[in-house]
């Protein structure tokens, strides 16, 4: 399990020390983290950590805005209409991260962007986060989150999603198969790695189990009073696991639906709401929570379809938000019900929590939990009261629906009344900007199913 003294959050003259101590360290790896959650940054000989410490890395801000493919934004103010000027890169906190995957062991130092004047610049989506985390403790308040990432190993050497030869038995793997001990033994070395890597990393990785489709995983990760390193564990789980697959000769995607027919990949994110003693908010005693739970559900559910871009921000995504698939389609709450896309789970009142479950396990991390805090925090400050909770399967039921594409997602978001109230006007414009600009890319291109489907029949 996790080992915190893996991870060096020293000064910057320890962390010279350590990486002195640690020839086998080749180069260190400098980055931010983008809107799509992807890393971005730069290469670093291990005798220049000095100047990734003390802040004197920039880069351009607009790197937090760019598309999937890594290409600037048609028309990005923060390109054109400032002339793409630079940020400060500053160490999140976080220390020196080991990375033993690789060829040679290297290290990741996770930045933040600030600009001149050391301002947050809240384009960038962990300042995003830390924002409505001090709205919260400005109330006396701390959520404590958790986070459920799903992910399929699939064949490195396939064209398409694939399913594995598994590393026992030599097969390729053929069902479904949720809950099974064999088929988590059958990688056991993947994932014991996994597990290593996460202790040398300070990432708290609990239960692993194998989910609904073939291939299919899932690790929980336990709780924290701390809503950044929440979300900089899931950032920094996810690069693990590809890089710990690729290391025994596997893939594993986070993609929200690889298989048409599976399971999609969901990101499952669970949290209360503590007050300066460490007493749970949601918890008044009662099998259906304190009012304050009612306000958050509230502001959840009026904020979720202009949310849904966050939690769906991928051409790739829509095909996860389907009925009787295991993920919501519909804006609706209940008490033990997974059919619905906020689930209060049973059991002890003293842990009562929300458990929001719309986002793919696509999304930025850093964004969702922003997203889902920000539109809580609505909720309670306007003091919300949600319909009733529906205890019946939701996919049947006239409820509001989330939007059903990409498109309509980008045009709720960007029109939303409630999204303004937790994301700054800045992130907001960039976001949409590179939806539409990966669209327009998505749009351009031919499928093969597309073309052998029209090519001689019309």
């Amino acid at each position: 399990m996790a080992r915190d003294s893996d991870v060096h959050a020293g000064s910057a003259a320890d962390v010279v020390a350590w990486l002195a101590e640690h020839e086998e360290i080749a180069s260190i790896q400098a980055a931010v983290c983008d809107l799509n959650g992807i890393l971005r940054g730069k290469r670093i000989p291990t005798h220049q950590a000095k100047k990734v410490l003390d802040g004197s890395i920039r880069m351009p801000l607009s790197i937090v805005g760019v598309d999937v493919w890594g290409e600037d934004i048609v028309g990005n103010q923060q390109v054109f209409a400032n002339g793409d000027t630079d940020g400060y890169c500053v160490p999140t906190g976080r220390g020196i991260i080991p990375v033993n995957w690789t060829s040679r062991p290297s290290a990741l130092i996770p930045l933040w962007m600030f600009e001149e004047g050391d301002q947050p610049f809240l384009a960038d989506p962990r300042q995003a986060l830390a924002r409505i985390v001090e709205r919260y403790r400005v109330l006396g308040l701390r959520p404590v989150v958790a986070t459920e990432l799903e992910f399929y190993l699939v064949d490195p050497d396939a064209d398409a999603a694939t399913p594995p030869i598994s590393p026992y038995t030599g097969k390729r793997l053929d069902s479904d198969a949720i809950l099974s001990i064999d088929e988590l033994d059958d990688f056991g070395a993947f994932f014991q790695e996994v597990y290593e890597e996460c202790g040398k990393q300070g990432i708290p990785a609990d239960a692993a189990l194998a989910e609904n489709g073939v291939g299919q995983f899932e690790i929980n990760m336990r709780h924290t009073a701390d809503p950044l390193k929440a979300a900089d564990d899931a950032v920094l789980f996810k690069r693990l696991v590809k890089g710990v697959a690729r290391k025994h000769r596997l893939s594993a995607t986070f993609m929200a639906k690889p298989y048409g027919t599976r399971s999609g990949n969901g990101f499952h994110v669970h949290f209360s709401l503590i007050d300066e003693s460490g007493r749970n908010v949601f918890d008044d005693g009662t099998s259906e929570g304190a009012p304050i739970l009612s306000q958050a559900v509230g502001g959840l559910l009026g904020a979720m379809s202009e949310s849904t871009l966050v939690f769906a921000p991928h051409f790739n995504s829509y095909r996860r938000l389907r009925p009787d698939t295991h993920a919501p389609t519909s804006v609706s709450w209940g008490y033990e019900n997974r059919t619905t896309a906020i689930r209060i789970p049973g059991g002890d009142p003293e842990a009562r929590r929300i458990e929001h479950r719309v986002a793919g396990a696509d999304a930025n991390p850093y964004l969702v939990v922003a997203a889902i805090l920000g539109a809580a925090l609505y909720g309670i400050e306007h003091e919300i009261v949600p319909p009733d909770p529906f205890p019946g399967r939701a996919y049947a039921e006239r409820f509001p629906k989330l939007p059903a594409d990409w498109a309509s997602a980008v045009n709720a978001f960007e029109d939303g009344d409630v999204i303004p109230a937790f994301f700054d006007d800045t992130l907001r414009s960039m976001f949409v900007a590179c939806k539409r600009q990966e669209i327009a890319g998505f749009a351009s291109n031919v499928t093969d199913f597309e073309f052998a489907a029209y090519l001689e029949i019309i």
